[in-house]
Protein backbone atom coordinates (compact mmCIF):
# COMPACT_ATOMS: atom_id res chain seq x y z
CA UNK A 1 0.00 0.00 0.00
CA UNK A 2 2.50 2.19 0.70
CA UNK A 3 4.53 1.72 -2.13
CA UNK A 4 1.73 2.26 -4.67
CA UNK A 5 0.72 5.26 -3.12
CA UNK A 6 4.09 7.09 -3.35
CA UNK A 7 4.10 6.01 -6.81
CA UNK A 8 0.55 7.51 -7.17
CA UNK A 9 1.82 10.95 -5.24
CA UNK A 10 5.03 11.25 -7.75
CA UNK A 11 2.94 10.78 -10.60
CA UNK A 12 -0.20 12.30 -10.30
CA UNK A 13 1.43 16.01 -8.91
CA UNK A 14 3.52 15.91 -12.74
CA UNK A 15 0.24 15.56 -14.64
CA UNK A 16 -1.67 18.25 -12.19
CA UNK A 17 1.18 20.45 -13.35
CA UNK A 18 1.24 20.15 -16.70
CA UNK A 19 -2.48 20.11 -16.68
CA UNK A 20 -4.59 23.88 -17.75
CA UNK A 21 -5.46 25.41 -14.51
CA UNK A 22 -9.12 25.59 -13.37
CA UNK A 23 -9.64 28.72 -11.40
CA UNK A 24 -13.21 27.26 -10.44
CA UNK A 25 -14.62 24.23 -8.18
CA UNK A 26 -14.89 22.16 -12.05
CA UNK A 27 -14.90 18.44 -12.10
CA UNK A 28 -14.06 18.95 -15.55
CA UNK A 29 -10.41 19.14 -14.09
CA UNK A 30 -10.67 15.03 -13.84
CA UNK A 31 -11.58 14.74 -17.69
CA UNK A 32 -8.70 17.26 -18.58
CA UNK A 33 -6.11 14.77 -16.68
CA UNK A 34 -7.78 11.45 -17.58
CA UNK A 35 -5.96 12.28 -20.87
CA UNK A 36 -2.96 12.17 -19.76
CA UNK A 37 -1.50 8.91 -19.58
CA UNK A 38 0.93 9.76 -16.49
CA UNK A 39 -2.40 10.47 -14.59
CA UNK A 40 -4.01 7.68 -15.36
CA UNK A 41 -1.08 5.10 -14.21
CA UNK A 42 -1.12 7.50 -11.11
CA UNK A 43 -4.87 6.79 -10.71
CA UNK A 44 -4.37 3.09 -11.15
CA UNK A 45 -1.66 3.19 -8.41
CA UNK A 46 -3.62 4.99 -6.16
CA UNK A 47 -6.69 2.42 -6.77
CA UNK A 48 -4.51 -0.33 -5.71
CA UNK A 49 -2.96 1.35 -2.84
CA UNK A 50 -6.63 2.22 -1.89
CA UNK A 51 -8.08 -1.42 -2.19
CA UNK A 52 -4.83 -2.52 -0.22
CA UNK A 53 -5.75 0.26 2.69
CA UNK A 54 -9.75 -1.26 2.66
CA UNK A 55 -8.59 -4.83 3.30
CA UNK A 56 -6.19 -3.63 5.89
CA UNK A 57 -9.21 -1.78 7.75
CA UNK A 58 -10.50 -5.17 8.21
CA UNK A 59 -8.54 -5.56 11.40
CA UNK A 60 -6.08 -2.75 11.80
CA UNK A 61 -6.96 0.81 13.30
CA UNK A 62 -7.02 3.85 11.58
CA UNK A 63 -4.19 5.65 13.14
CA UNK A 64 -1.64 3.11 11.29
CA UNK A 65 -3.64 2.63 8.35
CA UNK A 66 -3.73 6.18 7.90
CA UNK A 67 -0.21 7.24 9.13
CA UNK A 68 0.69 4.25 6.20
CA UNK A 69 -1.27 6.16 3.62
CA UNK A 70 0.96 9.34 4.41
CA UNK A 71 3.80 7.68 4.55
CA UNK A 72 3.60 6.99 0.65
CA UNK A 73 5.58 10.30 0.86
CA UNK A 74 8.92 7.85 2.00
CA UNK A 75 8.47 6.09 -1.13
CA UNK A 76 8.10 9.10 -3.62
CA UNK A 77 10.96 11.00 -2.34
CA UNK A 78 13.22 7.81 -2.85
CA UNK A 79 11.33 7.38 -6.28
CA UNK A 80 12.76 11.19 -7.13
CA UNK A 81 16.12 10.39 -6.08
CA UNK A 82 16.33 7.13 -8.34
CA UNK A 83 14.14 7.91 -11.26
CA UNK A 84 14.25 11.99 -11.33
CA UNK A 85 17.92 12.22 -10.45
CA UNK A 86 16.98 14.28 -6.99
CA UNK A 87 19.39 15.01 -4.46
CA UNK A 88 19.09 13.41 -1.21
CA UNK A 89 20.74 16.20 1.86
CA UNK A 90 21.50 14.71 5.56
CA UNK A 91 18.44 15.93 7.08
CA UNK A 92 16.20 14.07 4.33
CA UNK A 93 17.45 10.68 4.97
CA UNK A 94 17.13 11.68 8.73
CA UNK A 95 13.32 12.12 8.19
CA UNK A 96 12.94 8.93 6.05
CA UNK A 97 14.85 7.24 9.55
CA UNK A 98 11.91 9.20 11.53
CA UNK A 99 9.23 7.81 9.49
CA UNK A 100 10.06 4.13 9.15
CA UNK A 101 10.80 4.74 12.99
CA UNK A 102 7.49 6.40 13.26
CA UNK A 103 5.45 3.54 11.71
CA UNK A 104 7.32 0.33 13.19
CA UNK A 105 6.00 1.86 16.38
CA UNK A 106 2.55 2.42 15.68
CA UNK A 107 2.44 -1.37 14.31
CA UNK A 108 3.97 -2.46 17.70
CA UNK A 109 1.25 -0.23 19.64
CA UNK A 110 -1.76 -1.32 17.33
CA UNK A 111 -4.02 -4.18 18.22
CA UNK A 112 -5.62 -5.43 15.40
CA UNK A 113 -9.30 -5.68 15.84
CA UNK A 114 -12.57 -5.46 13.95
CA UNK A 115 -14.51 -2.18 13.70
CA UNK A 116 -17.74 -1.44 15.53
CA UNK A 117 -20.28 -0.25 13.25
CA UNK A 118 -21.21 3.73 12.84
CA UNK A 119 -24.95 2.94 12.64
CA UNK A 120 -27.60 5.62 11.40
CA UNK A 121 -26.20 8.35 13.26
CA UNK A 122 -22.85 8.27 11.36
CA UNK A 123 -24.06 7.64 8.14
CA UNK A 124 -26.13 11.21 8.23
CA UNK A 125 -22.65 12.59 9.94
CA UNK A 126 -20.60 11.70 6.71
CA UNK A 127 -23.42 12.53 4.30
CA UNK A 128 -23.06 16.16 6.16
CA UNK A 129 -19.53 16.03 6.25
CA UNK A 130 -20.01 15.43 1.95
CA UNK A 131 -22.39 18.38 1.72
CA UNK A 132 -19.98 20.74 3.97
CA UNK A 133 -16.98 19.45 1.85
CA UNK A 134 -18.34 20.03 -1.13
CA UNK A 135 -19.87 24.25 -0.18
CA UNK A 136 -16.61 24.78 0.87
CA UNK A 137 -14.42 23.72 -1.72
CA UNK A 138 -16.40 26.09 -4.22
CA UNK A 139 -14.91 29.22 -2.00
CA UNK A 140 -11.57 27.30 -1.69
CA UNK A 141 -11.37 27.05 -5.36
CA UNK A 142 -11.57 31.08 -5.74
CA UNK A 143 -7.95 31.06 -3.63
CA UNK A 144 -5.04 31.01 -5.53
CA UNK A 145 -0.72 30.28 -4.83
CA UNK A 146 -0.33 28.67 -1.27
CA UNK A 147 -3.38 29.66 0.40
CA UNK A 148 -5.55 27.59 -2.49
CA UNK A 149 -2.85 25.03 -1.93
CA UNK A 150 -3.41 24.69 2.22
CA UNK A 151 -7.32 25.04 1.60
CA UNK A 152 -7.75 22.57 -1.13
CA UNK A 153 -5.35 20.50 0.10
CA UNK A 154 -7.09 20.16 3.60
CA UNK A 155 -10.52 19.52 2.03
CA UNK A 156 -9.54 17.08 -0.21
CA UNK A 157 -7.22 15.07 3.32
CA UNK A 158 -11.21 15.79 5.19
CA UNK A 159 -13.03 13.95 2.44
CA UNK A 160 -10.10 11.18 2.24
CA UNK A 161 -10.28 10.99 6.08
CA UNK A 162 -13.70 10.14 5.93
CA UNK A 163 -13.86 7.95 2.87
CA UNK A 164 -11.51 6.13 5.39
CA UNK A 165 -13.77 6.20 8.75
CA UNK A 166 -16.84 4.62 5.80
CA UNK A 167 -14.65 1.77 4.60
CA UNK A 168 -13.41 0.87 7.94
CA UNK A 169 -16.46 -0.84 9.16
CA UNK A 170 -17.81 -1.23 5.65
CA UNK A 171 -14.71 -3.72 5.08
CA UNK A 172 -15.93 -5.89 7.95
CA UNK A 173 -18.97 -7.36 5.58
CA UNK A 174 -19.78 -10.74 5.77
CA UNK A 175 -21.24 -10.92 2.22
CA UNK A 176 -21.29 -9.62 -1.29
CA UNK A 177 -24.97 -8.68 -1.06
CA UNK A 178 -24.05 -6.52 2.59
CA UNK A 179 -21.33 -5.10 0.89
CA UNK A 180 -22.98 -3.30 -1.90
CA UNK A 181 -26.41 -2.75 0.07
CA UNK A 182 -24.43 -0.90 2.77
CA UNK A 183 -24.87 3.04 2.44
CA UNK A 184 -21.56 3.32 3.57
CA UNK A 185 -20.04 1.91 -0.15
CA UNK A 186 -21.89 5.10 -1.29
CA UNK A 187 -20.48 7.56 1.10
CA UNK A 188 -16.82 6.22 0.20
CA UNK A 189 -17.27 6.20 -2.88
CA UNK A 190 -18.22 10.04 -3.15
CA UNK A 191 -16.00 10.93 -0.72
CA UNK A 192 -13.12 9.65 -2.71
CA UNK A 193 -13.93 11.38 -6.16
CA UNK A 194 -14.34 14.83 -4.47
CA UNK A 195 -11.06 14.98 -2.31
CA UNK A 196 -9.79 13.28 -5.58
CA UNK A 197 -11.05 16.33 -7.24
CA UNK A 198 -9.93 19.20 -5.15
CA UNK A 199 -6.23 17.45 -4.79
CA UNK A 200 -5.86 17.71 -8.22
CA UNK A 201 -7.06 21.43 -7.84
CA UNK A 202 -4.73 22.02 -4.75
CA UNK A 203 -2.05 20.61 -6.91
CA UNK A 204 -2.45 23.10 -9.49
CA UNK A 205 -2.10 26.05 -7.14
CA UNK A 206 1.26 26.19 -7.39
CA UNK A 207 3.00 24.41 -4.16
CA UNK A 208 2.01 20.81 -3.95
CA UNK A 209 4.33 21.30 -0.78
CA UNK A 210 1.50 23.41 0.86
CA UNK A 211 -1.36 20.30 -1.02
CA UNK A 212 0.16 17.33 0.01
CA UNK A 213 1.38 18.72 4.01
CA UNK A 214 -2.06 20.17 4.72
CA UNK A 215 -3.50 16.91 2.70
CA UNK A 216 -1.90 14.57 5.09
CA UNK A 217 -2.34 15.99 8.75
CA UNK A 218 -6.07 16.30 7.47
CA UNK A 219 -6.22 12.96 6.17
CA UNK A 220 -4.78 11.21 9.16
CA UNK A 221 -5.57 13.44 12.06
CA UNK A 222 -9.72 13.37 11.96
CA UNK A 223 -9.80 9.46 10.97
CA UNK A 224 -7.48 8.52 13.90
CA UNK A 225 -9.70 10.72 16.67
CA UNK A 226 -12.81 9.10 15.26
CA UNK A 227 -11.47 5.25 15.05
CA UNK A 228 -10.80 5.21 18.43
CA UNK A 229 -13.55 7.37 19.93
CA UNK A 230 -16.66 5.50 17.68
CA UNK A 231 -14.98 2.53 15.94
CA UNK A 232 -13.48 0.78 18.77
CA UNK A 233 -9.81 1.29 17.59
CA UNK A 234 -7.44 -0.24 19.85
CA UNK A 235 -4.01 0.26 21.64
CA UNK A 236 -2.13 -2.50 23.48
CA UNK A 237 -2.59 -1.68 27.34
CA UNK A 238 0.70 0.40 28.58
CA UNK A 239 1.80 1.06 24.73
CA UNK A 240 -0.49 4.20 24.26
CA UNK A 241 2.75 6.27 24.60
CA UNK A 242 4.34 4.71 21.97
CA UNK A 243 0.74 4.92 19.53
CA UNK A 244 1.14 8.81 19.87
CA UNK A 245 4.90 9.14 19.42
CA UNK A 246 4.72 7.28 16.67
CA UNK A 247 1.70 8.96 15.15
CA UNK A 248 3.15 12.24 15.44
CA UNK A 249 6.98 11.07 14.09
CA UNK A 250 5.44 9.59 11.43
CA UNK A 251 2.87 12.43 10.62
CA UNK A 252 6.09 15.02 10.86
CA UNK A 253 8.44 13.29 9.22
CA UNK A 254 5.70 13.48 5.90
CA UNK A 255 5.53 17.05 6.64
CA UNK A 256 9.17 17.27 6.05
CA UNK A 257 9.63 15.63 3.29
CA UNK A 258 6.87 16.87 1.50
CA UNK A 259 9.01 20.41 1.98
CA UNK A 260 12.06 18.59 0.38
CA UNK A 261 10.15 17.12 -2.79
CA UNK A 262 8.34 19.73 -3.74
CA UNK A 263 11.05 22.17 -4.98
CA UNK A 264 13.09 19.89 -6.58
CA UNK A 265 9.99 18.47 -8.41
CA UNK A 266 8.92 21.70 -9.60
CA UNK A 267 13.00 22.37 -10.67
CA UNK A 268 12.38 18.93 -13.11
CA UNK A 269 8.87 20.27 -14.56
CA UNK A 270 10.98 23.74 -15.16
CA UNK A 271 13.61 22.37 -17.07
CA UNK A 272 11.02 19.95 -18.83
CA UNK A 273 9.13 23.53 -20.10
CA UNK A 274 12.32 24.80 -21.25
CA UNK A 275 13.86 21.85 -23.10
CA UNK A 276 10.23 21.39 -24.49
CA UNK A 277 10.00 24.95 -25.77
CA UNK A 278 13.73 25.33 -27.02
CA UNK A 279 13.12 22.24 -29.56
CA UNK A 280 15.84 20.65 -30.87
CA UNK A 281 18.94 22.50 -31.95
CA UNK A 282 20.49 22.96 -35.78
CA UNK A 283 23.97 23.44 -35.49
Amino acid sequence: MIAAYGVANLLQSIAATRTDLQHGFNPRLLLSLGKRKTYLVGLLCQFTGFLLAFLARRELPLFLVQAAVAAGLGVTALLGVLVLKWRLPKAEVALLGALCGGLAGLVIAARPHPSRQLGLAGEVGLAVTLLLIGALGVFAARLHGARGSVALGALAGVAFSAAAVASRPLAGAHSFHQFVADPLLYLLIAHSIVGQLLLGMAMQRGSTTAAVASMDAAAAVPAAAVGLLLLGDEIHPGREWLAAAGFLVTLGAVIGLSFYAEPQHHHQQARSRMTVSAGPRKD
